[in-house]
């Protein structure tokens, strides 16, 4: 997880797990030879926004260590979800943050509470393997140390150094799926089973993640028969070598490649592009428009994945 001499930018949100990740780092930094920085980013959706800001810029300053502020400089477009978009925006001014400080890795606070959430979370939404074997300890640049670690274990930290964590609204909102899960749901198949049940959903999540890799190191190995360069920017994939993969497989090679071009697809997305490389060659091309304005089309026994800016 840390290479010693590696920076590590602490991501706080002020919250009971960062504040328990940023003070345990820096409590390690000479065991682990690691260089800590503290990073909040300010989604501006909340008035009290700002005070979180001014708080976890007051503990990195307690603690000797950088502070990196950054802020939101865009909101949720309509209908789009406040979850989704504050997770996107974060995540790319932490990596941005790494850049500018010439590299290393970003640690996340993120607990066992988090990785049982992410795994109902997926079940519900119908994920696949992937989905469903939630957040990986180690997924460079980003890591998360305390994913094995409860909130009960964070908050009773908090304490006993006698700090006080901020505590964000939309956390405990249960308009948002996550904090009903988080509220309502595992405290209430806790109660009905008469045991803890996220450590069992976190192992769960463990094995599967086994598997998946697996699954992609498969895709890797199967990617140069299918991947080709098609000129002008485009990508070509060899329609017979990707229909001859078994689904789980051709599915990673197409997610794959689409990820490489810019694009986190979805599920429809890759089946889609699946199923067109499985068309009979010299039939008369087709085409389906995929999100950044990409196309792709059927020609002659392969599918090419293009932009019209590149020429097609």
């Amino acid at each position: 997880m840390f290479e010693p001499g590696v920076r590590v930018v602490a991501a706080v949100s002020g919250g009971p797990d960062s504040l328990c990740l940023l003070h345990s780092l820096v409590r390690l930094r000479r065991l682990l030879r690691i260089h800590v920085v503290c990073f909040h980013f300010d989604h501006r959706l909340r008035e009290e926004s700002k005070g979180d800001a001014s708080y976890v810029r007051a503990q990195a300053s307690r603690l000797g260590v950088p502070f990196v502020l950054r802020e939101a400089s865009t909101s949720p477009g309509r209908g789009e979800s406040v979850e989704a978009w504050s997770r996107t925006v974060r995540y790319e001014a932490l990596r941005a943050v790494l850049e500018e400080l010439g590299g290393g890795v970003a640690a996340v606070g993120h607990t066992a509470d988090d990785q049982a959430e992410t795994v109902l979370l997926a079940l519900l939404r119908g994920g696949g393997l992937g989905a469903m074997s939630a957040m990986a300890p180690v997924s460079r640049p980003i890591v998360r140390p305390l994913l094995e670690v409860t909130r009960q274990e964070t908050e009773g930290f908090c304490r006993s150094l006698g700090l006080r964590p901020r505590r964000d609204p939309m956390n405990e909102d249960p308009s948002f799926m996550r904090a009903a899960l988080r509220r309502d749901v595992l405290p209430l198949l806790e109660e009905r089973l008469g045991r803890g049940v996220r450590s069992t959903i976190v192992r769960t999540a463990a094995l599967l993640r086994q598997d998946a890799e697996l699954l992609e190191r498969m895709a890797e190995e199967a990617a140069p028969r299918v991947v080709f360069a098609g000129g002008n920017g485009s990508v070509l994939l060899d329609g017979a070598e990707l229909s001859a993969l078994p689904p789980s497989i051709a599915g990673r090679v197409v997610r794959r490649v689409l990820f490489d071009l810019g694009i986190l697809a979805d599920a429809g997305h890759v089946e889609a592009v699946v199923a067109m490389g499985a068309g009979r060659a010299g039939r008369q091309e087709r085409r389906i428009s995929l999100p950044g304005g990409l196309k792709a089309s059927r020609e002659r026994g392969y599918v090419r994945l293009s932009r019209p800016s590149l020429g097609r």
